[in-house]
C-alpha cells in the first residue's frame, strides 16, 4: 500500500493535514490459534481511506522537550473502495512542565473510537491495541486488548473499538550534554 499527506499551517504552532491511503492486505496461512475475526479475513482485503487532522505543537524542541504542549485530533474514513470500511476518531494531548532541578513533568492523554461502516469489514488490525514503550509500559507490544474464544477454544486477541490511556512522567536529566534522561512514570488505560 501507500499514501500521501498534505499539511498547511493555519494558526501559530497549528497545522491542518489531509491524507489519502490505499492498502491491500493479503492474509494467508492463518493458524487455528488465531481469532475467528482473523480467519474470516483470509484472502485479500482492500482499505481506501482519507484522514484529516489538526495538530498543535508548542514544544521548545522535538527531542527531550522541557516545556510546551502537543495536541492533535484526527478523523479517518475508510470505505472509498474495497471491502474494509470504518470511521476512526482519535484525540491526544501532552503537556511538558519544568519542575525542580531541571526535571520535567510530562502529562499525556489519548483516546480513540472506531465504528464499522454498514456492509463493510472492520479488521482486527484497524482496531485498537495498547502495550509497549509508547503506550502502556509493563505490557508487551500491543498485548492489551479484548480477547475472545475462537472456534478452536483458544483465547485470542481481537482488538478494541475504543481505548483511553493516561501517562504521567518525571524526566530526570542524567547526562544533560548527551541528552540522556531517566524516567519515573505511571501509565494507566484500557481497550474496550
Amino acid at each position: 500500500g501507500g499514501g500521501f499527506r498534505f499539511g498547511y499551517p493555519v494558526f501559530k504552532n497549528t497545522r491542518a493535514n489531509i491524507g489519502y491511503s490505499y492498502d491491500v492486505s493479503d492474509i494467508r496461512n492463518v493458524t487455528t490459534a488465531a481469532a475467528d475475526t482473523i480467519k474470516d479475513l483470509e484472502g485479500e482485503n482492500i482499505t481506501s481511506s482519507i484522514t484529516s487532522s489538526l495538530n498543535y505543537d508548542s514544544r521548545d524542541r522535538l527531542f527531550n522537550p522541557t516545556e510546551g504542549s502537543e495536541h492533535s485530533v484526527s478523523v479517518q474514513f475508510a470505505g472509498l473502495g474495497g471491502n474494509v470500511g470504518f470511521s476512526k476518531y482519535q484525540a491526544e494531548t501532552g503537556w511538558y512542565l519544568p519542575l525542580l532541578w531541571k526535571t520535567v513533568g510530562f502529562f499525556h492523554g489519548k483516546g480513540g473510537y472506531v465504528l464499522k461502516n454498514a456492509g463493510q469489514t472492520l479488521p482486527d488490525y484497524q482496531r485498537f491495541f495498547l502495550g509497549g514503550i509508547n503506550s502502556m509500559r509493563g505490557y508487551d507490544w500491543e498485548n492489551l486488548a479484548p480477547t475472545e474464544l475462537n472456534s478452536s477454544g483458544v483465547l485470542a486477541y481481537v482488538g478494541g473499538e475504543k481505548f483511553i490511556q493516561f501517562n504521567v512522567e518525571c524526566m530526570i536529566p542524567l547526562f544533560e550534554e548527551a541528552g540522556v534522561v531517566g524516567v519515573v512514570f505511571f501509565d494507566t488505560g484500557d481497550v474496550y
